[in-house]
């Protein structure tokens, strides 16, 4: 009975997932406000009733989005901290996922989620959430790469990885622009993140 109800599950969590992602471009192309309940539904292949037992609302499904892509950034964050050089892996994912989310529609989405924060609270506290856990994995990544106590990095470099986080955000979020000009644009976010990154580093280095 327990390998047939996880079976259920996982295909239960498997069309939530698909649902999901259909309902992403729905959310790109029309915007949060501008996609209604039946909009999402039919970009899901779905009748109104039954899109309604997965998502009660559009706050639920952003809520589901949310904590789809937190999973996503967990697994990224446990690469990181097996690694030999969690910052040098910490860059290149950084690197990675700014490339990725500004190729597809995550950035149109995660700019929709922004805006639609600042007018409802349950949309807020999700989103706040899910940058409060990516900062506190940074922590635990500075942490790694310098030996230093988890309290003395938070108290020295909170600040650094809430930057981070804002940085990577905007720049995913950026609006389409000519290669060149986004090109450029990710070099110099980039090197303002390596320049945070180094400040860390230096501190390995004294501990040493």
């Amino acid at each position: 009975m327990t390998s047939v109800a996880t079976a259920q599950d996982l295909r239960a969590e498997q069309r939530t997932l698909d649902i999901l992602a259909l309902v992403r471009v729905a959310f790109a192309e029309k915007g949060f406000d501008g996609a209604s309940m039946q909009d999402l539904a039919r970009a899901a292949g779905m009748s109104v009733g039954n899109f309604y037992r997965y998502f009660p609302s559009k706050a639920a499904i952003v809520e589901q989005l949310i904590a789809h892509d937190l999973a996503e950034m967990e697994g990224h964050f446990a690469e990181i901290m097996t690694s030999p050089f969690p910052l040098l892996t910490l860059k290149q994912q950084v690197a990675l996922q700014i490339q990725l989310h500004q190729e597809c529609v995550d950035g149109q989405i995660w700019a929709e989620i922004t805006a639609a924060a600042l007018r409802k609270p349950e949309i807020a506290q999700a989103a706040d959430r899910m940058e409060a856990s990516i900062t506190a994995n940074l922590m635990q990544v500075f942490a790694r790469e310098t030996g230093l106590p988890l309290a003395e990095i938070t108290k020295r470099f909170q600040s650094h990885a809430s930057y981070i986080v804002l940085l990577v955000k905007a720049a995913s979020m950026q609006a389409p622009r000519a290669p060149e000009a986004r090109d450029a644009l990710n070099t110099l976010i980039l090197n303002t993140i390596d320049q945070m990154l180094a400040e860390v580093a230096r501190a390995s280095l004294k501990v040493k």
